[in-house]
C-alpha cells in the first residue's frame, strides 16, 4: 500500500512508542478512533503494523513482508529513489546490486544507461538489465529463494569477492535510531556485507518505511554509507550521525 500522510503519522507514533493503544493514536492524530481502526487494519494487512492485547505494535523483528506486498508498499517512493539514482551513475559504470524491491526499481531506472557492467545476486535485477545494448550482467551462483529469486549463500559471498566495482547498491529492511542496518535472512546479509566490501562507494536505497523498522540480523552501520538515497528527511535523531560520517543523503522528492 501507499501510504496517505495520517497512515505515515501513525507509523510514526507506533515506532517511537513501540506499543500505543487506539485512543491515544487517535488523539495524537486528531482523528477518531474508528479512522484509527480502519488505517490499523489497512497497514496489519500490509505486514506493517500488528494488532497485540491493548494496542498497536510492530510486526515481528523476525520475519519480512512477503515479497508480493513489498512490490508495491511505497512503491512511487522507490521508483523516485531508483530515478534519483539513476541519474548520478555514470555510463561504463561497474555495479553490484543486491536483493530488494528497491534495488529492482533502481534497476529498471538504468535501462537506458550504457557500458554497464552489472554483478547481481538478484536474478529479477539480471532479468531486467539483460537485454540492455551494451551492459554486461554477471550473476551470482548460490541457493535460490523462490520467494523473491534473491541468490544466497557462501558460494555466492565467495563469487561477490572476486569483483571490485565503482558503486555497491544496497537496499535494507530497517534503520534504527542509532544507525545500525538490520536486515531478516543472514545469508543475505553476509552476501550485502561482502558488497559493501568490494565496492569502492556504497550507495544504500531505503525508502522513509525503512526509518525506525526492526529486523532480526545486523548488516552494518550508516557511517559504512557513503551516500544514501531516500524519499524524505531522515528523521532528526540520525541526521548528526549521517553529518558527522561525511553520508551524502539525496532527498527525492
Amino acid at each position: 500500500m501507499t501510504l496517505n500522510p495520517r497512515q505515515r503519522r501513525l507509523l510514526e507514533a507506533v515506532r517511537r512508542q513501540v506499543t500505543v493503544s487506539v485512543d491515544d493514536l487517535a488523539q495524537q492524530l486528531a482523528v477518531t478512533p474508528q479512522t484509527v481502526r480502519r488505517d490499523v487494519k489497512q497497514m496489519e494487512e500490509a505486514g506493517l503494523l500488528a494488532r497485540y492485547h491493548g494496542g498497536v505494535g510492530l510486526p515481528s523483528s523476525t520475519e519480512n513482508i512477503d515479497y508480493s506486498q513489498r512490490q508495491v508498499l511505497n512503491v512511487e517512493a522507490k521508483r523516485r529513489i531508483a530515478a534519483a539514482v539513476a541519474q548520478r551513475v555514470r555510463p561504463g559504470s561497474s555495479l553490484l546490486i543486491n536483493i530488494g524491491t528497491t534495488t529492482e526499481e533502481v534497476a529498471r531506472a538504468l535501462t537506458h544507461h550504457t557500458g554497464l557492467h552489472v554483478v547481481t545476486n538478484n536474478l529479477n535485477v539480471a532479468t531486467i538489465m539483460a537485454g540492455q545494448p551494451g551492459c554486461e550482467v554477471i550473476v551470482a551462483g548460490g541457493v535460490v529463494r523462490g520467494r523473491d529469486r534473491g541468490i544466497v549463500g557462501e558460494a555466492t559471498v565467495d563469487f561477490i569477492r572476486q569483483f571490485r566495482v565503482d558503486i555497491g547498491i544496497i537496499g535494507i529492511s530497517g534503520i534504527e535510531a542509532d544507525g545500525t542496518l538490520r536486515d531478516f535472512d543472514p545469508r543475505e546479509v553476509k552476501v550485502a556485507q561482502a558488497i559493501i566490501e568490494q565496492s569502492r562507494e556504497v550507495w544504500l536505497v531505503a525508502d522513509h518505511g525503512k526509518f525506525g523498522r526492526q529486523a532480526l540480523v545486523r548488516l552494518a552501520h550508516l557511517s559504512q554509507i557513503d551516500k544514501l538515497f531516500c524519499d524524505a528527511e531522515p528523521p532528526a535523531a540520525l541526521r548528526p550521525m549521517l553529518r558527522e560520517a561525511q553520508v551524502d543523503v539525496v532527498v527525492a522528492q
